[in-house]
């Protein structure tokens, strides 16, 4: 390929020899061929799944979309007058996380419920650290009053799954260990453990986000929570579940297989035992465990009437209804809305405010509250 260019080249400084100088052309030519070269190590070695990854040769992973990362607030939003700071949770691997306060008279002595919260970016995109994030976690954590961590788990395609659900999980168990005040060490976080109450524990997130927090919730009805912890509720919006069929009014036949859902999660997953139908991304594929043991009391799905995803949210709302489980279960839908449109929001519109009061007020109910060591509570289901 660089042969062909440089006889290209070639000809060009033929034809404008007597236009420019030879010491001209001569560093026009040293240019071209740098670049030509340097562009051979950034060739692609393949299409990704997803448009907006791109892998080369050299082993670069450009990431085409995501919002910017934006520095942590220690000294309030001016906005919301949320505090925040970063902290690692673990070198090896490497988890860290953007923690979460909001404004507190100085005498605060009740306990704020505590929301360890997932991203989303199908897996491969965005972060904890994302404009986005921090500017929707600003406003749920000023109008839920909790204690919120933002992980920063790590990304496909450099970090495939299971990965990420691997480091949620540790991170969640990091969040856990904080509830035994007699070893507390350097290593745990001053804002959890002043502020946290063990007993109103929620998990949940967005998009992929929600699918981490759904397996979360499966995995801590299967494994105990360092110190008997327990997840009070699980909130999952516009959550990514799929399949190797459609449902509902997602494509058929063809596009079906050309949807960016399905192509992703080949991307983020190659390995995954089951293709499309692997436990994590379909519920009720094959091997899955039984819905009736998700490890929480209470939940809440939230779906939008214009996302592609909704049709799944609201199948996953039924099969928890008719699995079994003995917990509480909601179906939050804004018809108007598209794929985490709350997330995207420069403005708090109404449909953004409504979002926010919904889960404030799920994550604020402390009637529900499970002692830690204790069983579940049993709630009728909706």
């Amino acid at each position: 390929m660089i042969v062909k260019h440089v006889s290209s080249l070639s000809l060009f400084s033929n034809e404008f020899k007597g236009t420019f100088s030879p010491s001209q052309v001569s560093q026009f030519l040293v240019i071209c061929i740098s670049s030509l070269m340097a562009s051979t190590t950034k060739e692609l070695a393949f299409k990704a799944g997803v448009p907006f990854i791109r892998i080369y040769k050299d082993g670069k992973v450009e990431r085409l979309r995501g919002s910017p990362h934006v520095p942590p607030s220690p000294d309030k939003d001016p906005e919301t007058g949320v505090s925040s700071k970063d902290i690692t949770i673990s070198h090896n691997p490497n988890i860290s996380a953007r923690l979460y306060l909001p404004n507190l008279p100085q005498n605060q002595i009740q306990k704020l419920p505590i929301l360890v919260y997932f991203h989303g970016g199908v897996f491969c995109i965005e972060s904890a650290f994302s404009l986005q994030a921090h500017r929707y976690l600003n406003r749920l954590v000023s109008e839920a009053q909790v204690v919120a961590v933002s992980v920063e788990y790590r990304l496909a395609p450099e970090n495939p799954l299971p990965v990420a659900y691997e480091d949620s999980w540790a991170a969640l168990q990091w969040v856990a260990s904080h509830s035994n005040k007699q070893e507390l060490d350097g290593k745990k976080d001053p804002w959890l453990a002043k502020y946290g109450d063990f007993d109103r524990l929620y998990i949940g997130g967005d998009s992929a986000g929600g699918n981490i927090a759904h397996n979360l919730a499966i995995k801590a009805g299967l494994e105990s929570l360092y110190g008997g912890v327990r997840i009070l509720g699980v909130f999952l919006s516009h959550s990514y579940f799929w399949g190797s069929k459609p449902i509902g009014s997602e494509p058929k036949g063809e596009d079906f297989e050309k949807t960016l859902e399905y192509k992703a999660w080949d991307f983020v997953y190659p390995s995954a035992p089951g293709g499309h139908d692997n436990p994590m991304v379909n519920p009720v594929g094959e091997g899955a465990p039984s819905l009736a043991g998700l490890g929480c009391s209470k939940l809440l799905v939230c779906v939008a009437g214009k996302d592609q995803l909704r049709d799944r949210g609201v199948w996953y709302f039924n099969l928890v209804r008719e699995s079994g489980w003995k917990g509480e279960v909601e179906l939050f839908e804004v018809k108007e809305e598209e794929h985490c449109y709350h997330l995207r929001s420069e403005t708090e519109t109404e449909n953004v405010k409504k979002l926010l009061k919904r889960l404030a007020s799920f994550l604020v109910s402390s009637d529900t509250a499970v002692p830690r060591g204790s069983a579940l509570n049993i709630y009728p289901r909706l």
